[in-house]
């Protein structure tokens, strides 16, 4: 074995040895297959077209709808909100054993939640400025923005489901999803206004917390629970695709009449559902392969950058296509996502914007904990007071 091999085993084999005996890896597997999942999904369906002086967003999807079981795969959002509802509940209830209060719970989630944000946001509020005052097309400047923000409106409802997790953690998940129910059927049955539609942005995401909240109080321990939410969700999401007009894509698709996740409908949330039924039934799977000391490691380092993988993936997409503009149009980067071509084209772009992002968080890196200088190794924080699964992103 060369000397870099043997040196990632040894780190490997010492984040393996300093984690806790009664930690659940599972938990930490599953958010880096969620952030993952996103990533490569955003990476995947989201095409920024070469226009003369401007860029334009664009989606295979629209030009092959076939490929919609393609979402299926990479829109792993209920899978966050899961693990995020589990590890918040259970967070809370380890608080009010020790005595601390809400308030001090409350802003230590949030401070490791929002910190890396203003990174982000310094950042593009500076290239915002400097691409408007060098008179850049005002549709390409609205775009970028859009594409590179799009992350916090995760944050923002994450961050309210958080602050109510002691109102929501013993909510029967029936609850919010009747209310997406009845959202649906108001808007497309009876012609109410879209807007009304936004009400699910909240009971949408509230479904899988409060699932969550359920696997916190052992009730989703069993293997039935989770075949029945598997089987269900699968079932209910293919009755509203088939026979009620739903979208089959689980994303947002440009120039769609209907988005099943902006806002979300019955069917991302019956989606969702068989998800985590999926998930449910992976953990022992899980807990098993994180037993070795290789993809242990792997999985923590995920996690340990899992803000940085997230608020950064889209401006490491834009970054590379923006870089190379003066070499395009180059096809699966610039070019129109309206083929097979395209999707060929474009699985090689994936290393480039891999090292991108590795760019991004070489340099932005220190926010992962909200600021400050210090480096983390995975080693520390799987033997730190809170581990990667109270971490970022809380989920």
């Amino acid at each position: 074995m060369t000397r870099l091999t043997v040196a990632l085993r040894d780190t490997a084999a010492r984040v393996d040895a300093a984690t806790p005996a009664h930690r659940d890896r599972a938990v930490d597997a599953l958010r880096a297959f969620a952030v993952l999942g996103v990533v490569l999904g955003h990476w995947l369906v989201t095409a920024l077209v070469a226009d003369g002086r401007s860029l334009r967003a664009a989606s295979p999807l629209q030009h092959m709808p076939w490929l919609a079981p393609v979402s299926w795969a990479f829109q792993t959002l209920a899978v966050f909100f899961l693990v995020g509802g589990h590890v918040a509940t259970r967070s809370y209830a380890s608080a009010r054993k020790r005595g601390t209060p809400y308030r001090r719970w409350l802003h230590a989630r949030l401070a490791r939640l929002f910190g890396p944000v203003v990174a982000v946001l310094t950042l593009w509020t500076v290239v915002t400025l400097a691409l408007l005052l060098s008179d850049a097309e005002y549709g390409t400047v609205r775009t970028l923005v859009k594409l590179a923000l799009s992350p916090m409106w995760f944050l923002l409802v994450f961050a309210v489901l958080t602050a109510a997790t002691p109102l929501v953690a013993r909510l029967h998940p029936l609850w919010p999803l009747a209310v997406v129910l009845h959202v649906d059927v108001l808007r497309f049955g009876l012609g109410a206004p879209d807007g009304l539609g936004w009400l699910n942005l909240a009971a949408g995401w509230l479904v899988p917390y409060t699932l969550g909240a359920a696997w916190t109080r052992g009730e989703l321990d069993g293997r039935r629970s989770g075949w029945v939410l598997l089987g269900g969700g699968t079932a209910a999401t293919a009755a509203l695709v088939a026979w009620a007009g739903y979208p089959a894509a689980m994303v947002g698709v440009p120039g769609a009449e209907v988005s099943n996740l902006n806002p979300p409908t019955l069917a991302a949330v019956t989606f969702g559902l068989a998800q985590c039924g999926l998930a449910l039934l992976l953990r022992d799977r899980l807990r098993h392969a994180m037993r070795g000391p290789v993809a242990w490691a792997a999985v923590a380092l995920v996690n340990l950058s899992a803000m940085t993988v997230f608020l950064w993936h889209q401006t490491a997409l834009m970054a590379t296509t923006a870089a190379l503009l003066p070499a395009g149009p180059l096809p699966g980067l610039h070019t129109v996502p309206e083929g097979l071509g395209w999707v060929a084209a474009r699985l090689p772009w994936l290393v480039a914007f891999v090292l991108a992002l590795a760019v991004c968080g070489a340099a932005f890196r220190t926010w992962e904990r909200g600021g400050g200088g210090r480096r983390l190794r995975p080693s520390k924080v799987v033997r730190a007071h809170h581990p990667v699964t109270e971490r970022a992103p809380h989920v």
